[in-house]
């Protein structure tokens, strides 16, 4: 009985330890995504354009993950968010505050977070494709692991990846793209729902806000994150 007893305490020690690690570690991410975007609060891109200040909430829901993570989760039949962006996409820095503020007010407990740019404009997840000067197609960078898979389980909520020639014409890669930002609903492994995020009403990712802007934003992301 006392074997027993003391089994008992010992395996609710370990749950407790793990559940203490799984929260600290949440926090630590938590912590690294406000750092990483409040860090070019007040600097320059490289077009020698101003970041958008951003006052990200330190309990926000983010958690760090890669492109095959996700993969994992949508192969394992989870149900999740997850965030495609960077700290220097000018228009994830305009919806970014509005998604925790609502994803907190709705008990969003977690967002995966995919880092698409490693700095500004440097590719790490994506295939990228530019025209050359006789307007055939280009690709100058190969999509991170598991981008093709990505794209194969997210093509029903995904648009075209298209580029504009010289002339104004669409021309058609031959394959989706993950924008940023792109906030996607994942129910048992399905993409369910996309969004970016942004008001329609914002015509420059640095303009100031409106309270018609906020308000739409807002309305976007309770539509998002409610299931």
């Amino acid at each position: 009985m006392k074997k027993k007893y003391l089994l008992v305490i010992f395996m609710s020690l370990i749950l407790l330890f793990t559940t203490s690690c799984s929260n600290k570690n949440d926090n630590e991410d938590a912590i690294k995504f406000k750092e990483e975007y409040e860090s070019l609060n007040d600097t320059k891109n490289a077009n020698d354009m101003l970041h958008r200040t951003v006052n990200i909430d330190e309990n926000n829901p983010f958690v760090y993950a890669t492109g095959q993570e996700i993969v994992e989760k949508i192969e394992n039949k989870e149900t999740f968010y997850v965030y495609f962006g960077s700290a220097y996409c000018p228009w994830c820095r305009s919806a970014i505050e509005k998604a925790i503020e609502v994803a907190n007010k709705n008990k969003i407990e977690k967002i995966y977070y995919v880092n698409i740019w490693d700095g500004d404009h440097v590719e790490i997840l994506r295939d990228t494709y530019v025209l050359n000067d006789k307007g055939k197609l280009e690709q100058t960078y190969s999509g991170g692991e598991g981008y093709q898979e990505l794209l194969k389980y997210f093509d029903g909520v995904l648009e075209d990846y298209t580029l504009t020639d010289k002339d104004g014409k669409k021309v058609s890669v031959g394959e989706k793209r993950i924008f940023a930002p792109n906030y996607i609903y994942v129910e048992n492994g399905e993409a369910k729902k996309l969004i970016e995020g942004t008001s329609d009403l914002q015509k420059d990712s640095r303009e100031e806000f409106t309270e018609e802007i906020l308000k739409d934003e807002e309305k976007i992301f309770e539509d998002f994150f409610t299931k």
